[in-house]
């Protein structure tokens, strides 16, 4: 065992720089089987399956090393690695960044939320994804108990959180709404849930608070590319994804009349590069990163309209599918729900809402968005499914 060790010893100098197996860190697999540090080995591309092996592996790599995708690696003078993108804006995009990119927001989240030994923490989604994997690598560097639970069903994640008195949770709003739907046991050992992705509804805010009522919800903005850029709170306007994390500065830049303009960022924690034959469609300036995001700052505080790649324009107005979606999922009757542009011969688009829920509440539900976005932005047909 001290030959797998010996990377949990690393200097201090060195922790800073490279992702190492603290020596106080645990592993424990979806079935609840303890996971041990791995040998060193030469990284490079790692299978995701077993999730605990390929986090064992990635902490012990000693060049460059990617969780699953394909293609080869390049090599890198300072510690290197390779995530993906959860591909929401189409195929998943490889990232490229120093290890050191995160190690330094691990730094500030020890001092923010606690985490390090003693800790008790859970990831529920695969490590091929930045979000997850930012968790688990974040848990292990600092010494916590880490509980890989990306195998597992909704309603078996919801009774390991349980079982195993889980006190962290990193999720994505669509994880933990699958958690609520699956029922069972509550989570009263759950003090802090660090959510990404996406903006919790009200509706889905009020389950979790029941699902988990210690739980502390804390929502942050960010990309693979940039990593933090914003975390919100109990105190933050419910419309706001909060204010700049430590470490990160915001721009608004070319602002219309409304304050809305494309959003840049600079902190430690960007990344380097794409990877891969795929470009990307972040940009750099002096600096300064945008991932293609509108949005505004008011109070301090950060509110998004959406991509830049998915505005749309209706008779002449600019229109956000993101804060339509946003709106009609907080009203009565709708559970999931996404706004697409459709071919109009007059306007040249209008905007329908795909939904589940209720379809008694569809006249309602237009009705409410006329009163909010006016006719012309506001969907014209609602589209109901089952799943």
């Amino acid at each position: 065992m001290g030959q797998s060790l010996r990377r949990g010893y690393l200097s201090e100098e060195d922790r800073g720089s490279r992702f190492s197996w603290h020596p106080s860190a645990r592993v424990f697999d979806g079935a609840g089987g303890e996971v041990l540090p791995f040998a060193a080995c030469e990284g490079g591309g790692i299978a995701e399956r077993p999730s605990g092996l390929a986090l064992a592996r990635a902490l012990a790599a000693e060049g460059p090393f990617r969780i699953g995708g394909s293609g080869a690696i390049s090599a890198g003078d300072v510690p290197m690695f390779e995530t993906l993108t959860s591909g929401s804006s189409g195929a998943a995009r490889r990232i490229w960044r120093t290890q050191a990119s995160w190690i330094a927001s691990f730094a500030v989240n020890a001092g923010l939320f606690g985490i390090g030994p003693g800790a008790c923490v859970a990831v529920l989604g695969r490590l091929v994804h930045s979000l997850a994997l930012y968790g688990a690598l974040e848990a292990v560097h600092l010494g916590a108990e880490l509980h890989l639970l990306d195998d597992l069903r909704p309603d078996r994640q919801r009774a390991a959180l349980a079982a195993r008195r889980v006190a962290v949770l990193y999720a994505t709003p669509a994880q933990v709404r699958l958690l609520v739907e699956a029922g069972g046991t509550g989570l009263p050992d759950l003090r802090l849930i660090l959510l990404g992705g996406s903006k919790l509804d009200d509706a889905l805010r009020a389950a979790v608070a029941e699902m988990a009522p210690m739980a502390d919800l804390r929502e942050f903005y960010g990309a693979a590319e940039a990593s933090f850029i914003t975390l919100a709170g109990p105190d933050s306007p419910p419309a706001s994804v909060g204010a700049a994390y430590p470490g990160v500065e915001i721009a608004v830049c070319d602002a219309d009349g409304a304050g809305l303009g494309e959003i840049w960022v600079r902190s430690p924690y960007l990344f380097v590069s794409y990877a891969g034959e795929d470009r990307g469609s972040a940009r750099w300036d002096q600096g300064w990163l945008s991932v293609g995001e509108i949005g505004r700052i008011e109070g301090g505080q950060l509110y998004l309209a959406g991509r830049a790649g998915r505005m749309v324009t209706v008779a002449d107005q600019n229109v956000f599918p993101e804060e339509i979606e946003a709106f009609l999922a907080a009203q009565t009757g709708v559970t999931r729900v996404a706004v697409l542009p459709r071919a109009d011969a007059l306007r040249g688009v209008v905007m329908v809402a795909v939904a589940q829920g209720d379809p008694a509440c569809e006249a309602d539900l237009l009705a409410a968005g006329r009163r909010q976005f006016g006719p012309l932005k506001a969907p014209r047909a609602v589209i109901w499914r089952q799943d």
